[in-house]
């Protein structure tokens, strides 16, 4: 396995599973940035930003969970991508009293390396949808 994926997986892992830039920092630049084209990631311009979200956002949604679907290591393009499906269920605060209603949400990560570690990452997402299924608009 390249060092790449091995980083990517670690990151990813530490990702989704809310530990924040504190966990996620050790395979990524200091200045990493971030983009998506998704409404409530609008504002979120670093991978720390990104990192601190998704950790706020398993506090809302405590049941989160996410599978993989697919990991791709582009070693001429030096990037990695991963498919995953986030499912989580609205339990606690948020934008709104809790709904108890879930998501399950398609989203992919692509992961742009420098030097061995992310420097920027764009996540594809349908915001919109996953917003609709928690009740969240």
């Amino acid at each position: 396995m390249s060092t790449i994926t091995a980083s990517a997986q670690a990151f990813f892992d530490a990702c989704e599973t809310g530990k924040g830039w504190d966990g996620c920092k050790a395979w990524c630049t200091p200045d990493a940035t971030f983009t998506a084209q998704a409404e409530p990631l609008a504002d979120v311009k670093t991978l720390e930003q990104y990192t601190d979200w998704m950790k706020g956002l398993l506090t809302v949604l405590t049941d989160g969970s996410y599978q993989v679907k697919s990991f791709a290591t582009d070693a001429e393009r030096n990037n990695v991508c991963a498919y995953g499906i986030f499912t989580g269920t609205h339990l606690a605060g948020g934008p709104i009293p809790p709904t108890g209603k879930t998501t399950r949400t398609d989203y992919v990560y692509v992961m742009q390396f420098e030097g061995g570690k992310i420097a920027h990452m764009i996540k594809i997402w349908n915001a919109s949808l996953a917003l609709k299924e928690l009740g969240w608009a």
